[in-house]
């Protein structure tokens, strides 16, 4: 299977497992999720694929699910209860890095198999942490503010799409220049850094698409579990 139909695929499962932990869980299973996906995310993002005809990196799609899950929590609960999702996310990333920076301080065995690995992808990671922290930060709590903001100004339900890809393109776009740009500068070639940019960028864009009958779905079980 090709990496661009597989990424499609790879797409959907993810939305379907974010709305199966929102159906059996309500918005702990989200909070969970936005925990899960921020360090998960973090990790796939150190490796590069061709997708598309583009150099990309992984973590697109757990990235954009976090999205969606802000904005299920703000579309339901209110933007306090997303802000508090926000807040995890941040936390977890900041206490992964810290943890597997003190594992990889320990010596390994002579029959140790991972600890290069682990090298590999966690002795990138404060580099890539750190782009990760300011543009989750600032990203998302714009996407939030920009959400709660379109959603006072378009509260009918009808314009739940404009909602979301409004707040989530507008938001994405700030996070993959601030990330880019402190992750990968001056790591790759300027051409490819730009490559990676843009395609990171369209990647998130179609992840928002995709993400929005997933955000109606969302709306639906709420109703169903509030009935």
């Amino acid at each position: 299977m090709n990496n661009d139909l597989l990424w499609i695929i790879f797409s959907i499962i993810n939305f379907v497992l974010l709305l199966i932990m929102y159906r059996l869980f309500g918005r702990l299973g989200l909070f969970v999720w936005v925990g899960m996906a921020t360090v998960l995310a973090n990790i796939q993002v150190t490796q590069t694929i061709e997708l598309f005809g583009l150099t990309a990196t992984m973590g697109n799609i757990i990235y954009g699910t976090i999205f969606l899950a802000s904005d299920i929590l703000n579309e339901n609960y209110g933007k306090k209860i997303a802000r508090k999702a926000v807040g995890l996310g941040f936390s977890t990333l900041i206490i992964m890095t810290i943890i597997m920076q003190i594992v990889l301080v320990f010596d390994p065995a002579p029959s140790d198999i991972a600890h290069s690995s682990l090298s590999t992808i966690f002795g990138f990671l404060p580099r890539v942490a750190l782009g990760s922290l300011i543009a989750y930060g600032i990203s998302q709590y714009v996407d939030v503010w920009l959400y709660a903001l379109v959603k006072r100004m378009l509260p009918d339900d009808k314009f739940l799409w404009v909602r979301n890809n409004g707040s989530t393109m507008l938001s994405q776009l700030l996070d993959t220049l601030v990330f880019c740009t402190i992750a990968f500068a001056g790591t790759y070639e300027w051409s490819v850094w730009i490559e990676i940019f843009i395609s990171t960028y369209l990647l998130k864009f179609v992840v928002s698409i995709i993400s929005t009958p997933f955000l109606y779905g969302a709306k639906r079980m709420y109703r169903q579990i509030n009935d």
